[in-house]
């Protein structure tokens, strides 16, 4: 695909959709030319003049163009280049986004096809590079929508809409049925969970949700989450099912010392603190750390924080630690599709190392005796099951502590079966089914639970 780009004129019409459109396809652009994260780039599009006067409903079509163009990605170029004799062409400004866009509601949105290609069109006429291909613009798009249900019976979100190398690494992994169940669970939406201080029933019914066997609550429908009940209070917070296992599992007490290390934006941190646990939030990121505190404050809960480097911290022995630890973060392409189109098998060799030495620093700040969990929202044994099994062959200071399905249980079956042989934790994508594909779905989370001695 080209990675030439221009900068599109500004849309002074105001035509219905259009803005909306353009805000999608800039996010897009963003993924494809500079490897972005998506939620980045349109917090920063929306926020910007032109995306400030969307109405709630369109800024909601700008979020859903980028986030199918994204998922669906491998789908979205095949479907282009098999129809484009000579690919795309060159110095062709941000052609190749419109089009991306532009074919995402025309196989994956409920958007008329007279819209999806008008509007695309237009998209293609403002663009100083891309104008001269307004008629193959036109055209593909066209095509493509008289050939949709060719194009949607081949469907296959393992082998067309996930990067080769990580569909082979899930297969090598899990076997070709689990992975191709992972890879059908992340074309599904996430629905957006939260943690309560406490009472989740209430909560549950307060803000039409239901409550999970872990005890988040998971809300049946997505809205502006600052204006719904509670939030100002600080009742709860968001917070995926799977990232609220961990300091679950770590079981803090009330008064114990725990580190969280790499804690931004601090939902783990919450947990331990709302535990009565007297926290230590470090975290290399000012930026990320400030955005902790923010929450903290508005959830009423006190936790030191420490800007730095995890590597570079010293403190007295601790009675817990809850290492996060940086990832490749495949687990989370449910919520963020462009973490499948942004990672590289380079990027997880560099967090693999990078892990095991922040499991090392975090086993030197513990007590004797002291707990340790271990986790990552990745689905790479190289993040999770083989990081552990390497740390307990090369350092005998510390011991696995096994997780067991019977004290599971109460999580539901089909989590008491995320454990593994070993007594680790590792939760799939399409684990919680659901009879409401809405409501199905977890995080791919691996940890593990130590102690030193």
């Amino acid at each position: 695909m080209s990675d030439n780009h221009g900068d599109a004129a500004p849309q002074t019409e105001e035509i219905p959709g259009l803005i909306a459109r353009r805000c999608a396809m800039l996010a897009i652009d963003d993924l494809l030319v500079r490897s972005l994260p998506l939620d980045e780039s349109l917090d920063r599009i929306l926020s910007e003049p032109e995306g400030k006067t969307l109405s709630e409903r369109d800024r909601g079509l700008a979020r859903a163009i980028a986030m199918s163009a994204t998922r669906r990605l491998g789908t979205i170029g095949d479907a282009l280049m098999s129809r484009l004799e000579k690919g795309l062409p060159n110095h062709s400004g941000r052609l190749e986004s419109i089009l991306v866009a532009g074919v995402a509601q025309l196989l994956y949105l409920d958007v008329p096809d007279h819209a999806a290609v008008d509007l695309s069109v237009r998209l293609v006429q403002a663009d100083p590079e891309a104008r001269r291909f307004i008629k193959l613009a036109n055209g593909l798009l066209r095509t493509i929508a008289r050939e949709r249900e060719t194009i949607l019976v081949n469907d296959d979100p393992l082998h067309r809409d996930t990067p080769e190398w990580l569909a082979q690494k899930w297969v090598k992994a899990y076997g070709e049925d689990t992975a191709k169940k992972i890879a059908s669970a992340n074309m599904q939406e996430a629905s957006v969970d939260i943690t309560v201080k406490e009472n989740a029933a209430l909560w549950a019914e307060n803000l039409d949700g239901i409550v999970l066997p872990t005890g988040s609550v998971r809300l049946k429908g997505r809205t502006n989450i600052t204006a719904l009940p509670g939030y100002t209070e600080g009742a709860w917070w968001v917070q995926d099912a799977a990232a609220a296992l961990p300091a679950m599992l770590l079981d803090a007490k009330p008064g114990e010392r725990i580190a969280d290390l790499c804690a931004a934006p601090g939902g783990k941190t919450a947990q331990l603190a709302n535990a009565g646990a007297k926290v230590v939030a470090i975290d290399r990121s000012a930026k990320r750390l400030e955005r902790l505190s923010e929450n903290m404050r508005r959830l009423g809960l006190s936790v030191e924080s420490v800007a730095m480097d995890a590597m570079a911290y010293q403190s007295e022995p601790f009675d817990a630690i809850l290492l996060d630890a940086p990832c490749t973060a495949t687990g989370t392409i449910r919520r963020h599709p462009d973490v499948a189109w942004t990672k590289e098998y380079e990027d997880l060799q560099k967090l693999a190392a990078l892990q095991a030495r922040l499991l090392k620093k975090a086993i030197d700040l513990l007590k004797p005796g002291g707990r340790l969990i271990y986790c990552t929202c990745s689905l790479e044994p190289e993040e999770g099951e083989m990081q552990i099994a390497e740390l307990l062959k090369s350092d005998n200071r510390v011991k696995r502590l096994p997780f067991n399905r019977m004290d599971m249980d109460h999580l539901g079956p089909e989590l008491a079966w995320a454990i593994n042989g070993q007594g680790e934790l590792r939760t799939l994508p399409f684990m919680l089914a659901n009879e409401d594909p809405r409501l199905q779905g977890i995080d791919g989370f691996f940890a593990a639970k130590l102690v030193r001695s």
